[in-house]
C-alpha cells in the first residue's frame, strides 16, 4: 500500500520546517495588517476631515465588519480556485500514469537528471519511487505540490477574517478611548506599534531577518496612512 507524503515520518519532528506554518501564515498575517492599516486609515482619514467622534467609529465599525467578510471570502474563492487547480493537475497525472506509465516514468527521470543525476541514476531513482508511489512522486517532484502548501480554503478563510478582525480592533480601540481632539495621533501611534509586532510576529514565525520585515512593513504603513490622512484634511469628506 502506498504512503503519501504526510504518512513519512519527519526526521526532525520537534523542529519542524518553517514552510509548514506557510499556509497559515500567509493569510494570517496579510489579514492583520489588513485590518491594522486599512480600518486604522479609514479612521485617520474620517477623523482629518473633523467629522463628531461617532461618525468616526461609525465607519471605523463599518470598516472592520466589511472588510472581514471581504477578506474571509476573497480568501476562500481565490484558495479554492488555487485547490481546483491542483486537483486538475492531479488528475490529468493520475490519467497519465494509467495510460502512458513508460512516459511518465522516463519525464520523471529527466526531472532528475536536470537535477544532477546521472542518466543511469535517474532512470534507477524514477524506477524506485514509482514502485513506491507513482502519484506521489510526479506531484512532489514535477507539480511541486506538498502538504505544507496545500491550498485549504476553510483555513484561509477563517484565518484572514480573524486576524483581520483583531487587527481592526486595535485602531478602533483607539479611536474609542483616545480624547476628541488627539483621535488622529492616538489611532496613528497605534497603528504604527501594531504593525511593528505583526512585522516582528511574521518573521519570527516564517524565520525571516528581523529588522527588514519590521521595517517594510512600518514604512509601508506609515506612507499610507499619511496620504489617507492628505486625503481627508484636503477634501474635508469620510473616505
Amino acid at each position: 500500500m502506498s504512503r503519501t507524503i504526510s504518512d513519512i515520518p519527519s526526521a526532525h519532528p520537534d523542529d519542524p520546517h518553517y514552510v509548514s506554518r506557510m499556509g497559515w501564515l500567509r493569510a494570517a498575517v496579510l489579514g492583520a495588517n489588513d485590518g491594522i492599516l486599512s480600518v486604522g486609515a479609514l479612521i485617520v482619514g474620517v477623523a482629518a476631515a473633523n467629522p463628531g467622534q461617532e461618525a468616526i467609529l461609525l465607519a471605523g465599525g463599518a470598516g472592520l465588519v466589511g472588510g472581514a467578510l471581504s477578506m474571509a471570502l476573497g480568501e476562500y474563492v481565490s484558495v479554492s480556485s488555487q485547490s481546483d487547480t491542483e486537483r486538475a493537475d492531479i488528475a490529468r497525472e493520475r490519467a497519465a500514469l494509467h495510460h502512458t506509465p513508460e512516459e511518465e516514468l522516463r519525464e520523471l527521470a529527466e526531472i532528475y537528471e536536470s537535477r544532477g543525476m546521472t542518466p543511469a541514476t535517474a532512470l534507477q531513482a524514477a524506477r524506485e519511487v514509482t514502485e513506491h508511489d507513482a502519484l506521489g512522486a510526479h506531484m512532489r517532484d514535477e507539480l511541486g505540490l506538498s502538504e505544507a502548501s496545500a491550498a485549504n480554503p476553510i483555513l484561509a478563510a477563517a484565518a484572514s477574517a480573524l486576524t483581520f478582525s483583531i487587527g481592526a480592533g486595535l485602531p478602533m480601540l483607539a479611536a474609542i478611548f483616545a480624547p476628541a481632539n488627539l483621535v488622529v495621533a492616538c489611532v496613528l501611534m497605534t497603528v504604527v506599534a501594531a504593525l511593528a509586532v505583526l512585522g516582528a510576529f511574521g518573521a519570527w514565525a516564517g524565520g525571516a531577518p528581523l529588522g527588514r520585515a519590521v521595517i517594510r512593513v512600518v514604512l509601508g504603513g506609515i506612507i499610507a496612512l499619511g496620504l489617507t490622512a492628505l486625503v481627508g484634511r484636503l477634501f474635508g469628506v469620510a473616505i
